[in-house]
């Protein structure tokens, strides 16, 4: 586990010494860290503040940002690295405006790299040609800009998908499927590696552990392709394999079970190397229908168990993910995939478990005719709010990047205002161990600029506005937060009171250090 990202020392300012103090409470118990060097007397407890719902003290907010046919970064193949980058930058400073705090980063399209590998070619949406060095490993530069941004880094691979042809002879010669033919299946003019061969396991284990292994990633992560999604007339030949391997089993749970052991042995795999990187995977939206099963979702559309082979339920019950993130991409109110009875259905099924439930939503659909209900500005915001109503929804993640940006309707920029006025921490995921750093040491001011040493394992910092009257309440809830930094300083924006906490990559929080600005 790493002890903690890069920190930038603060320039040194000729100040005078300011008096802190270390204040004790419930965010003291959420790690038995060190307090720091220099304790003054303990303020005394004062009541405990009854959580404000409109500000989380810690709830996910991401967007994924899609790479595949240059969906989102780069805007489109061929382009500079200063572009590319200043376009990433782009993408991060908008997520950051509304107060986001993760990005989930397509890094494998289609048995591809985004990054320098020597298991898979580079993907052509850099360059334009599938295995052409682009000149630049981006994948250290995408992390280190989110992390600057106080955000998590989530390198999202898409496990099967090995490309968006039929063909082998069209792929670069050190592509694993044009090496290893015998792992694919040709279906609906795309190609897919085979779930049902133990060697695609091992191949696709073996390339997220590089990843792992050589990256600061906080996540690796999973969308929604498994077996591929049906086509009319179209059949997916792995009856060999299916021979060879099914053991008397049923063709439909057999192939459930190929994805069920991929998701453990990635889920082993991932926290064996490191511990504190999270596994999470974004299912379809309906797992079954009523109809299917009598425990599925009141609603009437595709089923992931039975189409894609993807058993969510499983996965759940076995806890082989940290947390799941189902793509509830329908309006409130929608005939078949009720919006709200979606986000009911998932958060009961997560109840009782340590895994946590986001929920994707459909950002892209804001503005379109798919439905009236994506005409009205207010759609999105409305779905943040069931999401808030439900004990076990812990956030949100947004499709996609380019939307964002663009922000339809200002539908973005309603769901911010409504529910986003303030910063977020983490949610803590007990199983991904860590612990709080020490409290930030020499905190001080010059007029409004705050500085403090670079706390041991921190790998960001909290700064909360102590209110002029009323209770502190920074323990319980966001009310009082007004950043979430990387670096050991922090401009006030109005003098006063302030309290500065260390974070680890995880968002465990030490004892906060009180400081005068102004």
């Amino acid at each position: 586990m790493r002890t903690g990202r890069p920190l930038l020392a603060a320039a040194a300012l000729a100040v005078a010494t300011t008096t802190v103090a270390y204040l004790f409470g419930p965010a003291a118990a959420e790690s038995p860290a060190a307090s720091g060097k220099k304790k003054a007397a303990a303020t005394p407890a004062a009541a405990p503040c009854k959580a404000d719902a409109r500000y989380p003290k810690r709830e996910l907010r991401g967007v994924w940002i899609a790479t595949t046919q240059n969906i989102d970064w780069p805007s489109k193949a061929g382009l500079t690295p200063d572009r590319q980058k200043a376009e990433y930058a782009k993408i991060l400073d908008s997520a950051a405006k509304r107060n986001l705090n993760a990005v989930f980063v397509q890094v494998r399209p289609a048995s591809d790299a985004l990054y320098k590998s020597s298991l898979e070619p580079w993907t052509q949406y850099l360059t334009g040609t599938p295995g052409k060095d682009p000149g630049w490993d981006p994948l250290p530069f995408l992390i280190d800009e989110a992390h600057k941004r106080g955000m998590e880094f989530h390198a999202w691979f898409n496990p099967y998908r090995a490309s968006y042809g039929d063909s082998t002879a069209k792929l670069p010669a050190s592509h694993p499927a044009r090496q290893h033919p015998d792992w694919t299946v040709k279906f609906g003019g795309r190609l897919y590696y085979n779930p049902g061969l133990p060697a695609v396991r091992e191949h696709v284990i073996k390339v997220i552990n590089d990843v792992v292994d050589r990256y600061d990633i906080d996540g690796v992560h999973f969308d929604d392709y498994f077996y591929p999604y049906p086509v009319a007339g179209a059949k997916f030949d792995d009856a060999a394999a299916f021979r060879k391997y099914g053991k008397g089993q049923k063709l439909a749970d057999w192939r459930r079970g190929n994805v069920n052991t991929l998701v453990e042995q990635v889920d082993k795999a991932v926290h064996d190397a490191k511990n504190h990187v999270k596994f999470g995977i974004s299912p379809f939206g309906i797992w079954r229908n009523k109809a299917q099963d009598q425990t599925g979702s009141a609603t009437n559309g595709m089923s992931a168990y039975d189409s894609i082979y993807a058993d969510a339920r499983a996965w759940i019950k076995a806890g082989t993910v940290d947390y799941l993130l189902p793509q509830l991409y329908w309006p409130r109110g929608h005939s078949a995939a009720d919006y709200t009875t979606l986000a009911r259905w998932w958060s009961n099924e997560v109840k009782g478990s340590d895994v946590q439930l986001y929920i994707g939503q459909g950002l892209y659909r804001v503005g379109t005719r798919d439905d009236k209900a994506w005409t009205r500005a207010g759609e999105l915001a409305g779905q943040v709010g069931v999401n808030r109503a439900s004990k076990q929804i812990d956030g949100e993640v947004y499709f996609s990047a380019k939307q964002l940006q663009t922000n339809p309707l200002k539908a973005m920029d309603r769901v911010a205002k409504t529910y986003y006025s303030r910063p977020a921490l983490l949610p803590l995921m007990k199983a991904r161990g860590g612990e709080a750093p020490p409290a930030p040491d020499g905190v001080k001011a010059s007029g409004n600029q705050l500085t403090w040493t670079a706390s041991p394992g921190a790998a960001a910092y909290a700064v909360y506005q102590v209110p002029k009257s009323g209770k502190d309440c920074h323990t319980t809830d966001a009310r009082s937060l007004v950043a979430v930094v990387s670096r050991p300083s922090y401009t006030a924006k109005a003098s006063g009171d302030y309290l500065v906490t260390s974070l680890d990559q995880l968002h465990h929080e030490s004892k906060a250090v009180k400081v005068k600005a102004g």
